[in-house]
């Protein structure tokens, strides 16, 4: 469950006021809870980290803008789900690449392209655990319509009616969302569940 600075108003009227050691403050409350999120909607951890700091940096950009509405945690988290929607959506539109062609690094100079290893270090393997992963990977095979819902209600733990306000829906559309999303992880989850 997300902690709230015990001055959060004050820091939030320091940070409008263009005190970056304030936002700064912000920032490093709710970074993790950000991670977490993008990482859910996401599913990549490098992607995770964009939309964190993309989400970061339009949160300062617009910081002015903030009105106070809602909690300084409910706003930040609406725009890390927008920027999170939007990796998918440029995500998915991305063309494939050759991986023999070489990469365009400007002024006519080419590099070949380097293959990342995937593969998990040590620490990472014994971070995860065998639920984890199964959860996180039923999680991302919702459409994403309902995972954004789900995560932030079931995972986040955030009320139906913070979901409603991050996702620009309607407190009847998230209950629906969420009840399907909720069915669609059972369906998957029951196989591994089920007693032998």
């Amino acid at each position: 469950m997300v902690t709230h600075l015990p001055n959060e108003t004050e820091l939030v009227a320091q940070a409008r006021d263009g005190s970056a050691e304030a936002f700064t403050t912000l920032l490093r409350q709710y970074d993790r809870y950000v991670f977490r999120v993008a990482l859910h909607i996401t599913g990549n951890c490098e992607d995770a980290e964009d939309v964190m700091q993309e989400a970061f940096y339009k949160a300062f950009v617009h910081m002015g803008q903030f009105q106070g509405n809602s909690l300084f945690y409910t706003w930040l988290v609406r725009i890390a789900v927008n920027e999170s929607l939007m990796k998918i959506r440029r995500r998915d539109s991305d063309k494939e690449v050759s991986l023999d062609e070489p990469m365009d690094m400007g002024d006519d100079t080419w590099m070949p392209r380097e293959i990342e290893d995937w593969e998990d270090n040590p620490e990472q393997r014994y971070a995860k655990t065998e639920l984890e992963n199964i959860v996180s990977e039923a999680v991302q095979k919702l459409p994403r319509a309902y995972r954004a819902v789900y995560v932030l209600r079931d995972v986040e733990g955030l009320s139906t009616e913070e979901a409603a306000e991050l996702l620009q829906l309607s407190i009847p559309s998230v209950k629906s969302r969420v009840r399907r999303a909720r069915l669609m992880m059972r369906e998957q989850l029951n196989p591994y569940f089920r007693k032998k």
